[in-house]
């Protein structure tokens, strides 16, 4: 491996091209089987129209599909749970504070609301299908977060 690449993947970066393979492979079967982009943020807001009544929510397309999309978002934490607790030991540990890590969720939460899709969506699929939104969205989301790493590094802010 290249120099700078060892430096960016200490571990190797096998996982990372294994795990790529998986979401690409996860999001074509689905593509191919539904018709349907498979970002997860809409896959949230179908799974919510379970439990709310609100219009946006509750559109004949959500409730239709909404129980594959139940299994694909539960398969998501299943097979990150899996790789981590069972085939990699360990991975889940992080010293970043419990309200710091709250805190970016909802951050994320709000970007993905304002953003119309998160990095799934806009990332994989969005750029893929080559849509000029997808692909000013995700130059938005990098640019925005190697500020946010400056910023937060240049204030001397750790875990």
């Amino acid at each position: 491996m290249l120099p700078v690449l060892a430096d960016l993947f200490p571990n190797g970066a096998t996982r990372y091209a294994v795990g790529g393979l998986f979401v690409a492979t996860g999001i074509a079967v689905v593509y191919v089987g539904t018709a349907i982009i498979p970002g997860n943020s809409t896959v949230l807001e179908s799974t919510l129209s379970y439990v709310s009544d609100l219009p946006r929510l509750d559109r004949p397309a959500y409730v239709t599909s909404r129980d594959w999309r139940v299994v694909f978002a539960l398969s998501i934490v299943a097979g990150g749970a899996l790789w981590g607790l069972v085939l990699d030991p360990g991975t889940f540990h992080t010293d970043v504070q419990w309200w710091r890590l709250l805190g970016g969720g909802v951050l994320v939460g709000i970007g993905t609301r304002v953003g119309k899709g998160c990095t799934a969506g806009h990332g994989v699929c969005g750029i893929g299908s080559v849509s000029r939104t997808s692909i000013v969205n995700v130059a938005l989301f990098v640019g925005v977060a190697i500020l946010t790493a400056m910023a937060v590094g240049a204030a001397g802010v750790t875990p």
